[in-house]
């Protein structure tokens, strides 16, 4: 696919380019030459560069990521760990078709560290995409620490229970069996099971 047709890339073109309507003329004709560029050298330049600013960096390192370049993967990380959860659906869609190898161990240790559970939404969502290893053991463990009725981040629980329906591995029962009777994660749970069964 040309990347001016990919609609994430036109969805994270967009989003930049209403953040850096207040900057100066000379920035905005930076960005739009950075938009317009093939060039992966400068790609990687821009990754490696002091002083860069962030949407510089968002762009480089999502292309690099596109065409397979591991240049791109620390970058890329970084950005699915972001608070702005628009930076981390772009990191996580450039991390699936990045195809590095160190992508699901890092997005499982994101999805499992607690102190950032936060922002462990588009962890989960990719690791169930990416059908690694160690996605069925983090999404396991992930939905067994959203389980008490009060917890507040109830949304990644849904997101664990639908990732481990999609990836349909016996493993899962346990918890999923265990999500039932909760208010908000039952749904999601019952379906999953369903599709083990299937």
């Amino acid at each position: 696919m040309d990347i001016a047709q990919d609609p994430e890339f036109c969805s994270m073109i967009d989003r930049l380019r209403d953040e850096i309507q207040d900057e100066s003329e000379v920035v905005r004709a930076e960005f739009e030459e950075l938009v317009a560029t093939w060039d992966e050298r400068e790609f990687a330049r821009v990754l490696t560069a002091p002083g860069q600013p962030l949407w510089a960096r968002e762009i480089a390192c999502f292309r690099l990521g596109l065409a397979g370049d591991a240049r791109a993967f620390e970058a890329l990380v970084l950005l699915l760990n972001h608070r702005d959860p628009e930076r981390c659906v772009s990191a996580a869609y450039a991390l699936a078709r990045l195809g590095d190898p160190r992508t699901a161990r890092a997005a499982a240790a994101l999805a499992t560290n607690e102190l950032r559970v936060a922002y462990a939404l588009l962890p989960v969502r990719l690791l169930a995409e990416l059908r690694a290893p160690e996605s069925v053991p983090a999404l396991v463990t992930v939905l067994e620490r959203r389980l008490a009725a009060e917890d507040p981040h109830w949304r990644v629980g849904v997101a664990c229970a639908e990732g481990l329906g999609t990836l349909g591995d016996g493993r899962a029962r346990p918890v999923l069996e265990a999500a039932v009777p909760h208010p908000r994660l039952g749904p999601a749970a019952r379906a999953a099971l369903a599709r083990l069964a299937d």
